[in-house]
């Protein structure tokens, strides 16, 4: 793929499409002008997340949304053939899926990315390969770098197969570029966050945002020293387009995440504090908050540096911009 190429209308198929990335992404695209294929068995994602572009008739012609499963070979060769880039999101995602469910979690993400590798090499399609910082595992060099030696727990903690299936993902996709020249780019996604994004699954913005505006109990998981890096996923967003299009970022791996570090503990203070709530806010022990089999990492900050260099992006948006929008989409979501 040339640089000329870049400002031509493109064809994407995204996995995991009306996902919370997914969904964002798809619209991100459109904006652009491109056409888009969301594919999604909609396990995780919902037809909430991209009610705004269905009734977008600006993008009617040009976003086709294919309920099904990425398991599905015959659906995805048939989307693939019609494509230029796959943007490959669908996965086993959230923590408690993660610890609650390890067989699903290491199926869907190795079985999944192998048929999606599979096909887009039968068509010869780029694809951007999501992977996650978990992969950093028990590293305590902060920030992390892509080059990194890594330390996962072990095999008796279900909590870390989602970093071992994931990092299984990368060198997966890093070898189908290096035997096949397949256009691979695998990134490592460090807590994305952002407007539409659930709390079912562990995640902990929006379960403290909609605790706060609810007036419940704020529960931090564990001591509430463990520190984050937030992502807003506009931005997010804006760093898979970059790499989709450069013509130097296949085969190399990339970071894309924030530098602005806070602890859990006071990621609650921030979220009580803009909600205006009058939650108290409790800790609560990770023997009671997971099921056995959990882990945690206390730290987990990125070097995006190769990202900036290659393409130029950073983050845009500060901690205190997405917590507010995160806040202004529950209240009109729970009104």
């Amino acid at each position: 793929m040339n640089s000329s190429a870049q400002s031509s209308p493109k064809t994407f198929l995204i996995t995991g499409g009306a996902g919370f990335i997914g969904s964002h992404l798809s619209k991100y695209l459109l904006e652009r002008g491109h056409t888009v294929f969301a594919l999604d068995n909609l396990s995780t994602g919902t037809m909430d997340n991209i009610h705004d572009i269905r009734s977008n008739p600006e993008f009617h012609s040009r976003f086709h949304f294919v309920r099904d499963d990425i398991m599905n070979e015959m659906v995805l060769d048939r989307i693939t053939s019609q494509v230029d880039i796959v943007v490959h999101l669908a996965a086993a995602v959230g923590v408690q899926l993660i610890v609650e469910k390890p067989v699903h979690t290491i199926e869907t993400n190795i079985m999944g990315s192998e048929i999606v590798l599979k096909t887009a090499l039968r068509y010869g399609c780029r694809v951007m390969l999501a992977s996650t910082s978990e992969v950093y595992g028990k590293g305590v060099k902060i920030p992390f770098n892509e080059n990194d030696d890594v330390l996962l727990g072990n095999t008796g903690k279900s909590r870390w197969a989602y970093a071992a299936s994931k990092m299984i993902d990368e060198f997966l996709g890093l070898a189908y570029y290096q035997e096949y020249g397949l256009e691979v780019v695998p990134f490592r996604l460090f807590n994305t966050v952002g407007a539409r994004q659930t709390g079912r699954y562990g995640m902990v913005i929006p379960r403290f945002v909609q605790q706060a505006l609810r007036g419940e109990p704020i529960r931090v998981f564990g001591d509430g020293t463990q520190s984050r890096c937030f992502c807003d996923v506009r931005d997010v967003v804006g760093a898979i387009y970059g790499l989709s299009l450069h013509n130097e970022a296949p085969g190399t791996l990339f970071n894309v995440g924030s530098n602005e570090e806070v602890s859990i503990m006071e990621l609650a203070k921030r979220v009580k504090t803009l909600s205006g709530s009058s939650s108290e806010i409790v800790t609560i022990p990770y023997s009671e908050a997971y099921p056995p089999g959990f882990e945690d990492m206390q730290r987990r900050m990125p070097d995006s540096s190769r990202i900036q260099n290659l393409i130029g992006w950073k983050p845009t948006h500060t901690l205190e911009e997405i917590l507010r929008s995160v806040i202004d989409f529950e209240r009109h979501r729970i009104a």
